[in-house]
């Protein structure tokens, strides 16, 4: 694709190791227009969970944001969330409000610097696959299994494979398509149901 990555690397991403970790410029790119698409909504959910006390669902979005910002080469940005995931996991509420405040400041800062990424259009890689079209795959994928059909199973985890799911994910579904080709299936479906909320 070759496209000019330069603003990226300006707006304090490490667009080397987030090409690394997506698996291709392209790839890359579609991560990134989640991650700001995503916006909004993820901001909203770290708010609305830390104001009712909901630590739990408040530590499950700041993961996730940790895991993205990671994928994208936000590293400083990982680095916050992952400290509030660990405060959130030792109930240390005292340091989750004094630094909530601070992470989503670098967030709303990250976002501002990353709008020209409205621009580019839709860049998605050709066996991309949309959230839509991976739940209905998954449900494929999960009755080809209870049906014990290998190779229906096979072709439609190799089309959910095409969703970018986060590298967490991407190792369990790999992990599922080994499970199959052994014929373990209801061991590739307990792995299925674990990633399919994460599709989003």
């Amino acid at each position: 694709m070759g496209a000019d990555l330069t603003w990226i690397d300006e707006a304090g991403l490490d667009t080397r190791t987030g090409i690394s970790y997506t698996g291709g410029e392209e790839k890359y790119i579609s991560a990134l227009m989640r991650f700001y698409n995503n916006y909004e909504n993820n901001r909203t959910k770290v708010c609305e969970y830390l104001e009712s006390g909901d630590y739990e669902n408040y530590m499950i979005t700041v993961h996730a944001l940790k895991s993205n910002a990671k994928m994208i080469g936000a590293r400083d940005l990982s680095t916050l969330f992952e400290t509030l995931e660990s405060a959130a996991r030792n109930n240390d509420t005292g340091f989750i409000e004094a630094q909530n405040v601070v992470a989503l400041k670098a967030y709303d800062d990250l976002i501002k610097k990353l709008s020209p990424i409205n621009e580019m259009g839709d860049v998605r890689p050709a066996d991309e696959i949309s959230a839509e079209t991976a739940k209905e795959t998954a449900d494929k994928l999960l009755a080809a299994l209870d049906d014990f059909d290998d190779e229906e199973a096979k072709n439609q985890a190799i089309i959910l494979s095409g969703y970018p799911f986060r590298m967490n994910q991407a190792a369990k579904l790999k992990e599922a398509i080994s499970f199959i080709e052994d014929f373990m299936y209801d061991e590739a479906a307990d792995i299925i149901r674990q990633i399919v909320p994460t599709i989003e």
